[in-house]
């Protein structure tokens, strides 16, 4: 998606870039900056705390921001155009729009900035590596997770975070394809999407529930989704529809040891961010770095959410 400000912005880049060459060598240490997809989900500042522990133990200065939500793509490019504008040593980027920051990614690629990207990959070859979870995997597990727990039959819902980010396309397909391979009597009748905002997932939850008063469970593909179906079944009053969230965060801890929630997959935030600095330091090195960088996931649940494996990949 190409919009008049992603193009001015690209244009806008070209420009900067020649202008500040000299901003990185003016530097102490190597500037590598990160562009996440927001910055209000305690996900992300999980994803920053692990950046900021690679920066203080490889000794290199690192930034991180993003807008102030997840459907801000060109906000996001402006950020994007902005920090190539520095010329930093590498880039750390996990895009909103897997299509958009393509032509402002190429400039980097033409500048020798080694790009990187982080949870949400880039539909195009420019990154050198990505650093994510398996989010098909992750999503497959969830439904697995989902289809025992309503006896592996029934209606359920999906409530996703977009469809233009690597992530939220894989989270929707894995739990959708795993359930049409493997579990003929359970039947998908709604994927909706909220933007990750936990007031308009709210919602969507409530609308999907009047539609379907014998729901049986429903996925919230995000920290924001999760949480606003959460909020949509209490609502509207219902106690028998099976949660499973992704991510992690304050609320959906509680949600779980309340037993609104059955349980949710978490990803390693603080392993995206540390391993995303990382592989961009050996870029900069001229060292070869993996092109997929698994951060791995987990499956939690009231049963094991405080043992020391699970509580270490969890986040407040």
């Amino acid at each position: 998606m190409f919009t008049r400000r992603s193009v001015l912005g690209a244009i806008g880049a070209t420009a900067l870039l020649a202008a500040s060459a000299g901003f990185a060598q003016a530097q102490d240490k190597l500037y590598i900056p990160l562009i996440s997809k927001g910055f209000q989900h305690q996900f992300w500042q999980a994803v920053k705390a692990g950046a900021d522990k690679a920066a203080a133990e490889l000794n290199v200065n690192v930034t991180f921001e993003g807008p102030d939500n997840e459907t801000m793509v060109d906000k996001q490019i402006d950020m994007l155009a902005a920090a190539l504008a520095k010329h930093p040593a590498a880039l750390g980027f996990a895009a909103l729009d897997s299509q958009a920051a393509i032509p402002l990614l190429k400039q980097a690629q033409d500048a020798k900035i080694p790009v990187i990207a982080f949870d949400s990959g880039v539909d195009s070859d420019i990154p050198l590596a990505t650093a994510s979870t398996d989010n098909l995997a992750a999503a497959a597990l969830a439904a697995d997770k989902m289809a025992g727990l309503i006896g592996n039959k029934g209606k359920v819902a999906l409530v996703v975070h977009d469809q233009t980010s690597r992530t939220g396309i894989d989270r929707r397909d894995g739990f959708v394809n795993r359930i049409k391979e493997a579990y003929p009597d359970i039947e998908i009748v709604s994927i909706q999407y909220g933007a990750g905002d936990q007031l308009q997932s709210t919602e969507i939850t409530k609308s999907i529930l009047q539609a379907n008063p014998d729901l049986k469970g429903i996925f919230g593909a995000n920290e924001g989704s999760a949480i606003g179906v959460v909020n949509g079944v209490r609502e509207s009053g219902r106690s028998d529809v099976v949660i499973i969230g992704y991510d992690s965060g304050a609320a959906q801890k509680q949600a779980i040891r309340d037993g609104i929630m059955a349980g949710a997959i978490t990803q390693n935030p603080i392993g995206i961010g540390y391993e995303t600095v990382k592989a961009a330091v050996a870029a900069v090195k001229g060292e070869t770095v993996p092109k997929n960088i698994d951060t791995g996931f987990y499956y939690y649940d009231k049963s094991n959410m405080d043992t020391p494996e699970i509580s270490a990949v969890l986040y407040d």
